[in-house]
């Protein structure tokens, strides 16, 4: 999880919404310690410290689920629904924060699946 949220400040991301902007915190826990990830997102932009400071959106789940959801193991949305991960603040940062991790590996967009399901039956590549 480390290298992937170290890497988050490369520049700009433009799959995240440009009007969108909020505090996220990340507590990933550890045998009885947590660490704290803080991220600021504006303007497309990702700006990660290691903070405990109070933020819009809290995130606390075991270190492995976190390592899961930055490798592309494990979906967001999937550790939410089997209680991996709670959250506590604005839900409506939740959707950048699965924009910012990766989903899994080989997944293809559903616009990209409907193109090619459609692509035979209409004579069109």
């Amino acid at each position: 999880m480390a290298e992937h949220l170290e890497q988050l400040g490369s520049g700009r991301r433009t799959d995240l919404p440009e009007t969108t902007a909020g505090t996220l915190r990340l507590d990933a826990c550890d045998d009885g310690h947590s660490e704290h990830w803080y991220l600021t997102v504006d303007d497309q932009h990702v700006r990660v410290t290691r903070s405990s400071s109070d933020a819009e959106l809290v995130v606390r789940g075991d270190r492995t689920v976190f390592d899961r959801l930055a490798s592309g193991e494990t979906h967001l949305s999937a550790a939410l629904l089997r209680n991996e991960v709670t959250v506590q603040g604005n839900i409506r940062l939740l959707m950048l924060l699965r924009r910012i991790f990766p989903g899994p590996v080989g997944a293809r967009h559903p616009r990209e699946l409907g193109r090619a399901a459609t692509a035979g039956r209409d004579g069109r590549p």
